[in-house]
């Protein structure tokens, strides 16, 4: 099966519901024979990507919403456009956390064993190590983690400037003392979740609520669920801005987060879902990077610092799931940044 034919596909009736076969042809402008069509057709339609409607020359296609959710996008070409000039959703989708994503398998076959792989290579590393070498490879990949959930938010304190920072308390010269705050903040919520792993098992509202609370303290930033519409740089999407639709969306998020039996999957959706709610003023993204880790470490997984992701890349993709709900960019994040921290730190 052609994956990028299936792809041009299910984006073609994204834009254009119930189009027959001939239309979607036309609309993707594909070389391949009519037969190939009809058969990638057909294997979208087996898989539960397509559904029909009609019978014979009356049959139109529509993309189910499940495919949506892993459609992928080439960053560049998506975001090449303008704001104003990408199709994209402006708002809320009330339908994703409560009835999409519960019936979609986020990752792979070939994902899932990818991941599994490396979480089996953490285990029988963590075996071989004392509770000293531990300690201090999760100390580093707590600076790391620092350093990188702080610089996505504009942090400009550099790794070694972070490191003197958490190790030695000093502030780095040139910068505000917000700066240092926020990244002292972040090394208080690890230990926090080191010291109760089990803290965040289940998911709660109030939870959440306290993880966002030690990441911005003495920030002067608002403890409680916002009340007031927030905007999101770089994009035509709009949070939801009633207080008790947050409450309830992030209720169904632990729901969705509690019920999933796959880590990884609760890791994910936990990054995800948390920033696109926008529960809080500020500190979304940073609460989202930590209440996931945290998830990771409460099943005996190994935490993600995001080291390595370039910061724009992460707010691409980011964004790609905000305008198109599609997980597909910041899936592929999540797996090479899991599997970079098993490889760096143990």
């Amino acid at each position: 099966m052609d994956n990028a034919l299936q792809n041009n596909i299910l984006q073609y009736l994204k834009l254009h519901p119930e189009s027959s076969r001939r239309e979607i042809g036309q609309g993707i402008g594909t070389t391949v024979s009519d037969a190939t069509l009809k058969r990638a057709i057909a294997d979208a339609v087996a898989s539960g990507k397509i559904q029909t409607s009609g019978v014979g020359r009356s049959t139109t296609y529509t993309v189910m919403p499940q495919a949506l959710v892993t459609m992928t996008y080439d960053l560049d070409t998506y975001f090449s456009r303008e704001v104003d000039e990408r199709r994209g959703l402006t708002g809320f989708n009330f339908d994703l956390i409560t009835t999409i994503l519960p019936n979609v398998d986020l990752f792979t076959t070939e994902e899932t064993e990818r991941l599994n792989a490396a979480q089996r290579t953490f285990r029988q590393r963590v075996e071989q190590l004392s509770p000293v070498q531990y300690d201090k490879e999760m100390e580093r990949l707590g600076i790391d983690l620092s350093w990188k959930s702080s610089q996505i938010e504009g942090n400009t304190y550099s790794l070694l400037e972070t490191e003197r920072l958490l190790r030695e308390q000093r502030e780095a010269t040139g910068k505000t003392r917000q700066e240092a705050i926020m990244l002292l903040n972040h090394k208080d919520a690890l230990k926090f979740i080191l010291e109760q792993p089990d803290y965040l098992e289940p998911l709660t509202l109030s939870h959440i609520e306290d993880i966002h609370s030690l990441l911005i303290k003495d920030l002067g930033v608002t403890r409680n669920i916002r009340s007031r519409r927030v905007g999101i740089t770089g994009t035509n999407y709009r949070p939801i801005d009633n207080e008790f639709q947050i409450r309830e969306a992030l209720r169904d998020t632990c729901a969705l987060i509690n019920g999933k039996h796959d880590v990884f999957e609760k890791a994910l959706l936990a990054l995800l879902l948390l920033s696109y709610i926008q529960p809080f003023e500020d500190g979304n993204k940073r609460t989202a990077r930590i209440t996931s880790n945290a998830l990771l470490i409460a099943h005996g997984y190994c935490p993600i610092s995001f080291r390595s992701v370039d910061s724009i890349d992460y707010k691409k993709a980011m964004l790609l799931f905000y305008e198109q709900n599609s997980i597909a960019a910041f899936k592929q994040i999540f797996i090479d940044q899991f599997c970079f921290a098993v490889d760096q730190y143990f």
